[in-house]
């Protein structure tokens, strides 16, 4: 009996041979596995059922003037934008709030843009009429109080 324990525990030379010189990088056979979870949050957060909903109710409110949710969105369900084979019902609406988040980014940086660069010589004497810091003066509400 105690022989057939020691040679059940291999030997320090067995353990240190590589049976396999050629391994598969860790970081290639990572990147093509499908997600188990759709959300950031893993096994606390939704489930593939509830996450559906919730992702589609994100895309459609950011068209209400609320870009920020599409940030949320995309923050939440990054599995499944990163991995692009993962969660089908889910990735439309996570890629609809990527590129709506784009295309309002781009927006609001060449209007901040233009506004802070152009100034008065891009608009001209309507540059008075589009300053906001003198609208008490204009309507005289500096001497009210």
């Amino acid at each position: 009996m105690e022989r057939a324990s020691e040679e059940a525990i291999p030997s320090e030379s067995a353990v240190l041979i590589n049976p396999n010189p050629n391994p598969i990088p860790v970081i290639a056979a990572s990147s093509q596995l499908r997600p188990e979870w759709p959300t950031v949050d893993g096994p606390l957060g939704l489930s593939e059922q509830d996450a559906v909903g919730h992702a589609r109710k994100f895309f459609g409110f950011g068209f209400l003037l609320l870009p920020l949710l599409w940030a949320v969105n995309c923050y939440y369900f990054w599995p499944v934008l990163r991995h692009s084979t993962s969660f089908p019902r889910i990735r439309p609406y996570v890629v609809g709030s990527a590129i709506g988040l784009t295309v309002f980014s781009a927006i609001l940086a060449s209007w901040a843009l233009t506004f802070t660069i152009g100034g008065e010589r891009l608009f001209g004497h309507a540059w008075d009429e589009l300053l906001m810091y003198n609208v008490a003066d204009r309507y005289g509400l500096t001497g009210i109080f």
